[in-house]
């Protein structure tokens, strides 16, 4: 978890199959995703100024696609953030486990896919940031 940073989170380019009745990206196990899928929600019908997230993971590793609208993810990793704007159905935003996250500034009919790699284990997440800040510089 430590070891882990921002820099080790990235933007996929999913796959996207063009036809004249519409778009398609196929995900598939292990494939498209370099994990095995154990876990798919989705976040809908986010009230306007409302955030998600707030929390890192000690293993669990995720992709976040915003298939409908827009959304920024901002990932920290207790030295340094980023934000991301997600607002295309064929990219994805790798986070990787000890990394902690937010989703904010989501658009009207903005729907975030999450795609995970475990399946809910309450354990696996850390809610308190200066406990993650914690974790970070002494694990």
């Amino acid at each position: 978890m430590k070891n882990n940073t921002i820099h080790n989170c990235t933007i996929v380019e999913l796959p996207k199959i063009n036809n004249r009745k519409g778009n398609i990206t196929p995900i598939q196990n292990l494939i498209s995703i370099p994990f095995e899928i154990k876990r798919i929600y989705y976040l809908y019908d986010i009230p306007g100024g409302e955030s998600r997230g707030g929390h890192a993971h000690k293993e669990l590793q995720q992709y976040l696609i915003a298939t409908s609208g827009s959304f920024d993810v901002v990932i920290d990793d207790a030295t340094n953030k980023n934000v991301i704007n997600l607002n295309r159905p064929d990219y994805a935003l790798h986070i990787v486990p000890g990394i902690w996250r937010e989703l904010r500034n989501f658009s009207s009919g903005a729907i975030c896919l999450v795609i995970a790699s475990e399946k809910y284990i309450k354990e696996d997440y850390i809610r308190n940031y200066n406990e993650f800040k914690t974790l970070k510089s002494t694990s």
